[in-house]
């Protein structure tokens, strides 16, 4: 049995993980998901326009030190940024690290930087606040964006669900070693449909930061939505091959 503990998107919170969340359960593992700082049922606890990356990484690190024995953590999209981050505080409480669809920076990088270069994707539906602090989501543009291939009702419920997101963490660069990230073993989990993190954007990544092992899944930016059982299934498969090594 591995715990795995599931890190949300820009947008999201822990609710996204709900289809996936019981297949793993029922595969025999621990499963935590988290609501970072200003999302899902934090929403109305933190302001928006305060959130930091350095208050997603210290709401994550605390799950972690709540943990006796090393996670699989797998963080989807804006979430690969603050795993990585995390990684580099808590590299001791990391057995392995999975990006789904994922921003994952070098250091020195935030995660507006590869953004302005991923000029393959489509533009996001993104309205800034007036104040310049948090970004919305035009609705009626996001379900081609994050939901493409999931059900009418799945995207309609997520769309429901979807918060405000902190400008913040978008703009803060990631800072890590070798020492401490670097020795934990990365997967990536790319998407050949996504339409919010291109796969060329995605390959670029993973190419200058290499991974242990690519997992390609033909979907959308919502794997978990779109095709929770595949999901699922390599995760597990990871959890596996983690037990010998």
């Amino acid at each position: 049995m591995s715990t795995f503990v599931l890190v949300h998107g820009a947008w999201h919170g822990g609710w996204c993980w709900d289809k996936l969340v019981p297949l793993l359960r029922d595969a025999g593992h621990r499963v935590l998901t988290v609501d970072l700082p200003g999302h899902g049922t934090d929403t109305d606890t933190t302001a928006v326009s305060k959130v930091t990356l350095q208050n997603y990484t210290d709401h994550l690190c605390r799950v972690l030190d709540n943990e006796s024995e090393p996670v699989i953590l797998v963080g989807h999209s804006m979430g690969g940024l603050v795993i990585t981050q995390t990684a580099e505080y808590r590299p001791d409480k990391i057995q392995l690290l999975v990006y789904v669809c994922a921003f994952l920076p070098v250091n020195g990088q935030t995660l507006l930087q590869i953004v302005e270069k991923d000029d393959t994707a489509s533009p996001l539906p993104i309205i800034r606040s007036e104040d310049n602090t948090y970004l919305k989501l035009n609705e009626s543009f996001v379900k081609d964006a994050f939901f493409g291939e999931c059900s009418e009702n799945d995207s309609f419920e997520a769309i429901q669900k979807l918060c405000f997101q902190p400008l913040l963490p978008f703009a803060t660069p990631v800072r890590t070693t070798e020492d401490n990230f670097g020795r934990i073993p990365r997967v990536y989990i790319e998407t050949l449909k996504d339409n919010a993190l291109s796969t060329r954007c995605q390959r670029e990544m993973y190419t200058r930061t290499p991974c242990r092992s690519i997992i390609t899944m033909d979907t959308d930016h919502s794997p978990f939505l779109s095709q929770p059982e595949v999901l699922s299934s390599h995760l597990n498969d990871l959890a596996e091959q983690m037990k010998v090594c």
